[in-house]
């Protein structure tokens, strides 16, 4: 459904409760920097505005109305407030900002105005990076963890690369733990609510050593049911059970220098993530020839042979009911472990500040699951240790900053360096009924008459079936899908890729005001990325080859009939490769790039109350590899050599941002607007097509491709002409603050952003065709991009007259229009547009010594997906195919669609106490 009339008809209730405008929750945690940070120093004047934090978004500490960027911040009441426990939950209070996760939390999704990068394949790194402690982390996922006490978390948006040491094409998320205190205190707090949802927090600091030497101690248990249940095993998905500590020194011998130290710990043992079936229905071409109509069968083919073969499909036709059937004994529970040490240096040399941030971090994430997602046992990843993605990384920052010239220009230098090794562990195997699902559909996709089929026959065929399709399609043909029906229990025994990754870079961003008001800013950077790949496999599938070899006179045949059903056999037959053929092949490869990228900024503040600044930025994310063994065949009969590891790499990622923007505060009131235009070049998109992952760059051709793009074929669309940007994000923010008392705060923000993709668009800087599976791309809106996101929020903290006691009454929405929740834009993935509310109300002690609080979140128990994606090996075929293309190649579709849902409603109440 369409949003605008419900945007207009909210906008006064909107008003009433406020939006989680950037600016007005941030400032509900304000605070001037602290002292004992050399490197965010306090500002030389004070804001009476709560909603003006201090912020190190620039790596200078100024007030947030002075940052000529376009930057929110929220500090620790604002995010207790909203129920923020990881920067998932941050998308209610940041109207640009999307979080989400699929399969794995491993590997989370962060998009800032539309980009983000799409799906769970750790090859790709995040458009949007995250810092956690000036420490940057790798892959998304690691923000998904308890965070302990929170100071305040930033979100940049747009490029960024001149100001710290990893760069980012589309933004970065930094997030800023509480220091240790010279002063003996603590807090702690324990959390109840519904799905018997336990969280336990609480933390110490206090001085070592008077006021040299202090410490700091912080962890979270934290454990609840699953949302999701399973019929078959009776046992709950999707549920939390992890454990985090942080430990901390800080030393600060004189007060030009000081070093913090900083270890943590955390544990995970989830069944994560369940998907629910939220599409079962098969779809038909009624009228050959006549394009955009469908309609829709009674049964689907795969259904039925699902359901031939026991399976239970709880949520078809109501997703929501939350049920869903996993393989008998296959109640897959994952381990996560993310630990890591930093030191953080700062020191002043006269009037030269220098910060040194060196780290060293470990991940490992299982990879365990029942990938189909049923309890038919067709595709597996055993829980024997072998499936996991781990990365070790080692990251090194160095910035001296300072100002000369009677402090009219503010500089800064910088350098970078990171060495990742990531290593991939992969053990998908054909289940012990693959066989003969795989046999039933291909039986049922040339006649899905029941009386054909019968699972229990060697090929799926009743005696019936077999005397017709001996007789239509030959007894060789006929004997190939009898070989079918053998493959069981066979697959991947293990698939290893080790990644190294080099990356060094030197930026420097400086400001110089020309006059009192008016600043020019220039920054610039070298990037240099090098990426080293090896790869090796096991695998028994050894009747893979032994089908591509008997079906290849059919796929040369000449008749697209029995083409495309030898064809579909070798898919089936070899999971997307030739399997068994890459056991023993060594699989080597290198890259290695360099990109300069920069900023330039004019900021000007006609009034002490006003700043105006236009900017424009080049950003850029390194190339690498999609670690998955689909792209190694060339072809359905083809055989994967050495040189076949140059398919899997994908080009680096680049943008060029513009953006005007206005910040007004004053003491009852802030407002900031900003328009924004960012054009993508080679964007790097992922893709599940059902049976393996696409990586390819989205730019776009300068010549007219004549709807060679949108078409069928793998192989038109080739770009004789210029090519450009393939993705383009443009549309305004707004973000408003008003404080009519001390203890009222009203908030609203508005995003809109028109993210679309362009037309005529190739696959690569080179101008390759786009894969035919992303026809429905050029000049549509990009997945999980939508147009409008309206969040409010409202807070009152009334003293309570005599006692010392103040009461809280908090809540906060967010209003998102239509949007698509797949790479590949099918229908079926479609996200009608959907309001989240969170309320809060409390009872706080003198001092905030104790607090009391009661709290929901999404109270109105709003229904909602996060990704839909096409059912591993169950159908093929989409509505928009049918719609698009019809008979004959999609006379009928019958791709079984699941999604991996948003949380329902949960409450609950919370202690706090704080000394």
């Amino acid at each position: 459904m369409r949003l605008w009339g419900l945007l207009l008809a909210s906008t006064a209730a909107l008003a009433v409760t406020g939006t989680a405008s950037a600016q007005g929750l941030r400032g509900v945690a304000s605070a001037p920097a602290p002292k004992d940070k050399p490197d965010e120093k306090k500002p030389q004047a004070e804001s009476p505005n709560n909603g003006d934090i201090v912020v190190t978004a620039t790596r200078r500490s100024q007030r947030l109305s002075s940052v000529p960027i376009a930057v929110s911040a929220y500090g620790t009441v604002a995010l207790q407030n909203s129920g923020a426990t990881d920067i998932r939950q941050m998308t209610q209070l940041a109207p640009s900002l999307l979080v989400s996760s699929t399969g794995s939390e491993a590997n989370a999704t962060a998009r800032i105005r539309g980009i983000g990068t799409v799906g769970d394949n750790p090859g790709l790194e995040s458009s949007v990076a995250v810092f956690i402690d000036g420490v940057y982390r790798s892959r998304t996922g690691s923000g998904l963890n308890d965070l302990g006490e929170v100071e305040r978390i930033e979100v940049l948006r747009g490029p960024q690369g001149t100001l710290s040491g990893r760069n980012s094409s589309a933004g970065a998320i930094s997030i800023y733990t509480k220091y240790p205190a010279f002063k003996y205190g603590g807090y702690g707090e324990v959390s109840y609510g519904n799905y018997d949802a336990v969280r336990v927090a609480g933390g110490v600091t206090g001085p070592v050593i008077g006021d040299t030497l202090a410490f700091r101690i912080d962890g979270v248990y934290n454990k609840r049911d699953g949302f999701l249940y399973d019929v078959v095993n009776q046992t709950d998905y999707n549920d939390r059970k992890r454990a985090f500590v942080r430990g901390q020194l800080f030393w600060k011998p004189t007060d030009d220098f000081s070093i913090r130290l900083i270890g943590d710990y955390t544990h995970r043992d989830e069944k994560c993530c369940g998907a629910v079936y939220i599409d079962t229905r098969e779809k038909v071409d009624p009228t050959p020839g006549v394009p955009g109509d469908a309609a829709i069968n009674p049964q689907n083919r795969i259904v039925n042979i699902l359901r031939s073969l026991g399976g239970v499909l709880p949520s078809a036709g109501d997703p929501y009911n939350r049920r869903i059937a996993q393989t008998p004994g296959h109640a897959y529970s994952n381990v996560t472990e993310d630990n890591g040490v930093s030191a953080r240096v700062g020191w002043d040399i006269g009037k030269v500040q220098l910060i040194s941030i060196s780290a060293y971090r470990e991940y490992k994430a299982g990879g365990a699951g029942d990938v189909d997602y049923s309890n038919v046992d067709i595709i597996d990843r055993p829980n024997n240790g072998l499936a996991y993605r781990q990365f070790k990384t080692f990251t090194q920052e160095t910035r001296l900053s300072g100002s000369i010239l009677n402090n009219r220009l503010d500089w800064l230098v910088g350098g970078y360096f990171a060495h990742e090794d990531l290593q991939v562990s992969d053990n998908l195997t054909f289940g012990s009924q693959y066989g003969a699902f795989s046999a039933c559909r291909v039986v049922a996709t040339i006649n899905p008459a029941a009386a054909l089929q019968n699972p229990a026959n060697p090929g799926c065929l009743s005696a019936a079936g077999r005397a017709v399709l001996t007789g239509a399609l030959g007894p060789t043909l006929v004997g190939t899908i009898d070989r079918l029906s053998t493959i069981n229990n066979v697959g991947s025994l293990r698939d290893l890729y080790d990644q190294t990754s080099t990356n060094y870079a030197f930026f420097t961003h400086n400001i110089f005001r020309v006059t009192d008001t008016l600043s020019l800013t220039g920054g610039l950077r070298y990037t240099n990325e090098r990426k080293r790949l090896r790869a090796s496999f096991e695998n028994n599938n050894t009747a893979c080859p032994l089908q591509q070899a008997a079906l290849r006179p059919f796929l040369l045949s000449g008749n697209p009939t029995l083409a495309n059903l030898a064809g579909g056999i070798v898919t089936l037959s070899c999971n997307g490769n030739s399997s068994s053929a890459l056991t023993g092949l060594p699989l080597s490869d290198s890259i290695s790039e360099g990109q300069f990228t920069g900023t330039a900024v004019v900021s000007w503040k006609p009034v002490a109350s006003t700043l105006v600044y236009g900017s424009y930025a080049r950003g850029y994310k390194a190339g690498g590899y999609n670690l998955e063994r689909s792209d190694l065949t060339p072809n359905v009969f083809g055989t994967p050599t050495a040189a076949s590891v140059t398919n899997l790499r994908f080009d680096p990622e680049t943008v060029n941002a513009y953006e005007l923007g206005v910040k007004f505060t004053s003491r009852t009131f802030t407002l900031n607007a900003a328009a924004f235009r960012s054009e993508f070049k080679n964007f790097q998109l992922n893709t599940f097509n059902g049976t393996g992952y696409i990586v390819q760059n989205i730019s776009a051709c300068s010549s007219d491709l004549g709807g060679a793009d949108r078409d069928d074929s793998p192989n038109t669309g080739r770009c004789t002409g210029k090519v450009k940007a393939g993705v383009v994000t443009q549309g305004i923010e707004l973000e408003a603050g008003m404080y009519p008392t001390r203890d009222v705060t009203f908030n609203l923000g508005y995003t809109y952003a028109h993210t679309n993709y362009a037309r005529n668009l190739v696959g690569s800087d080179a101008g390759e065709p786009l894969s035919n599976a992303l026809f429905l791309l050029p000049g549509s809106m990009m997945s999980n991009a939508p147009r409008h996101v309206v969040t409010s929020s409202a807070s009152w903290t009334p003293p309570i007259a005599g006692t010392g006691l103040t009461a809280l009454f908090y809540i906060d929405g967010r209003m998102t229009s239509d949007y698509n929740t797949g790479s590949d834009l099918f229908a079926e993935k479609k996200q009608d547009g959907f309001f989240l509310m969170n309320a809060r109300i409390g009872l706080h002690g003198k001092d905030q010594r104790w607090a009391l609080e009661f709290w929901g979140q999404n109270i109105l128990n709003t229904n909602y997906q996060q990704v839909a994606f096409n059912m591993p090996f169950q159908g093929s075929g989409s509505l928009s195919q049918v719609q698009r293309f019809g008979a004959p190649t999609y006379a009928t579709a019958n791709t079984l669609f699941g999604s991996y849902l948003a949380e329902p409603r949960t409450y609950g109440m919370t202690l706090r106490t704080r000394w």
